[in-house]
């Protein structure tokens, strides 16, 4: 990949139509200041980076074989072990939010805010469960006034939890209960703007600084009344309600989503107010990773530090939810970003307290520990746009009397752990991994278990469990068994399990020829150990780290 540097400073041509978007101000990485310059033998397009904190932009090309050079830009301290970013301290009410604190664990209330006892018990109640701030929508001057009563009658009963206002198309609703609250969360796609109507679909330059102009009026006087009574803010940017302005720009986008930020972020340090955070939220934890990513790398060239609050909107209810806010949150908090989460689902608040303080734990034990590998190179990952891994399935071999096509699946491939005790009983045993059954025999469907790992085979006289194995490995389920296991009982069309110093001594060989491979391997191994990988046929690598470890990080040693 090419890389090269040019001064800061470095003029490019502005309006350019390059059909990446482009950003309108001056303290931005510009994504329409490109000029086309000579690389080498070639004409290359730069982006200047004008972070003035530096003389010297180092330039990548933007993706692999791209003409376009980009400034290398860093998303986290480290790509290699959890490290958390250095931010600076913010303050809301009498809690610190920042990299020299714990992450700190938030909900939101249901209540109707107007209903002041209702709203009140929540809150005592999510107070009572360990979250560290609350928020409580405002939609109205009703609300507003509410809020003052909710706020008297909580300190009355000693409960001085942080309250955070959450305003959307009201500025002065905002305005009034930055008087009572600790923290104002306004949403740049609806605070001056509306969000998208798509009435209309160009602006001019001349409109877009208008519409700037009228963005820095609106919210200038919520800024000096933070600045005032000492509230925090929060700039929370929605991937659903991004205004016509930014949406015609950047188009439906994290970059949109980051720009919309940071027009906000611009006025604040203006006012020189500083007292606020982050957040880019969507409900799709991709989207959701990629403009938190986008949204430090560009601070990092501005020498921003604010902190993040980190969530997944809508996340839904039950594992699903659970689970969207651990990919999108968790990612992040391996990556050693974030300073305050919640955990979005649609059930009671206060249920939303136990899986936000697993998440945080895991975030302040993995980087207390800075969890990690060895330095390496990373030369394929994509940390701004999402792409998936490429790897070849397996394909038939000549001679084969299974197929192995099945043991792995395009769209993601799932294993599953299994016992001797399961194959006693081989109908309940069919249903747990999803297979479908047709006269006690299994068949292989979009939801059923792609291979099974079996770390000990039934007896070579125990017919009835390796017939239940046979039925599976007939519908093109793998069966993966250990090397031992196999040599000493083998099974039939099963795949052995083998570890990197089986492979080097040769004890695969063992086998009988045609044997399908599967490597088990840490992640952390010396480079010398794992070429070996390069000689072997293998179906697949088992990314195998014990939960026991401390020091070591799964993320980071599978990245390696």
């Amino acid at each position: 990949m090419a890389t090269g540097a040019v001064p800061t400073s470095f003029s490019g041509l502005r309006r350019m139509d390059c059909n990446l978007g482009s950003s309108k101000s001056v303290d931005f990485v510009r994504v329409s200041d490109m000029q086309r310059i000579k690389y080498g033998r070639r004409k290359v397009s730069v982006i200047r980076n004008s972070n003035p904190s530096s003389d010297i932009a180092e330039l990548q090309a933007s993706s692999e074989g791209s003409p376009l050079l980009v400034p290398r830009q860093k998303y986290c301290e480290s790509i290699h072990k959890t490290v958390r970013r250095k931010t600076c301290t913010v303050m809301v009410g009498n809690v610190a939010l920042g990299s020299e604190h714990p992450i700190r664990i938030q909900t939101m209330t249901t209540t109707d805010t107007k209903d002041v006892a209702a709203t009140v018990e929540q809150v005592m109640k999510i107070a009572d469960k360990g979250a560290d701030i609350v928020r409580i929508t405002v939609q109205g001057k009703r609300e507003a006034d509410a809020c003052f009563e909710i706020k008297n009658s909580l300190v009355q009963k000693n409960y001085n939890i942080p309250l955070v206002a959450d305003i959307h198309f009201a500025p002065s609703v905002a305005l009034r209960v930055a008087e009572c609250f600790d923290k104002i969360r306004v949403n740049p796609g609806n605070f001056a703007d509306r969000r998208a109507q798509f009435e209309k679909l160009e602006f001019t330059d001349e409109d877009y600084q208008k519409e700037l102009e009228h963005i820095e009026q609106v919210f200038t006087p919520l800024v000096e009344k933070c600045k005032k009574y000492g509230r925090a803010m929060r700039i929370g940017t929605n991937h659903g309600s991004l205004s016509d302005r930014i949406m015609s720009y950047y188009g439906d986008s994290p970059r949109g989503m980051v720009e919309s930020a940071f027009e906000f972020a611009r006025i604040c340090r203006k006012l020189d107010y500083h007292n606020f955070v982050f957040s880019m939220k969507a409900s799709n934890p991709i989207i959701m990773v990629q403009a938190y990513r986008l949204l430090v790398a560009e601070m990092y060239v501005q020498g921003w530090d604010y902190p993040l609050h980190l969530g997944v909107t809508e996340a839904g209810e039950g594992e699903d939810g659970r689970m969207k806010s651990a990919i999108g949150i968790g990612t992040l908090l391996q990556d050693g970003l974030g300073d305050t989460i919640r955990v979005s689902l649609t059930e009671p608040p206060e249920e939303e307290i136990d899986p936000c303080r697993r998440l945080a734990n895991l975030g302040m034990k993995a980087s207390d520990l800075q969890q990690g590998v060895a330095p390496f190179e990373e030369k394929h990952r994509h940390y701004f746009d999402f792409q998936r891994r490429t790897g070849q399935l397996p394909v038939q071999k000549e001679g084969e009397e299974v197929d192995y096509r099945g043991v792995l699946h395009r769209d993601g491939s799932v294993l599953m752990s299994v016992s001797l005790d399961q194959l006693k009983t081989p109908e309940l045993f069919y249903k747990s991994l999803a297979a479908k059954l047709v006269l006690g025999m299994p068949f292989k469907d979009l939801a059923t278990v792609d291979s099974i790992l079996l770390r000990e085979l039934p007896p070579v006289d125990d017919n009835d469990a390796r017939l239940t194995l046979k039925r599976l490995v007939d519908v093109s389920m793998g069966v993966i068994t250990p090397l031992s296991e196999q040599l000493t009982k083998p099974l039939p069309n099963a795949m052995a399990l083998v570890n990197l110093k089986e492979l080097s001594t040769g004890a695969y060989k063992l086998l009988p020829e045609g044997t399908r491979l599967v490597v088990s391997v840490r992640g952390d191994e010396p480079y010398e150990d794992l070429e070996i990988l390069k000689e072997v046929d293998a179906t697949m690598i088992l990314h195998d780290l014990p939960l026991t470890e401390e020091k070591i990080s799964r993320v980071h040693a599978a990245r390696r």
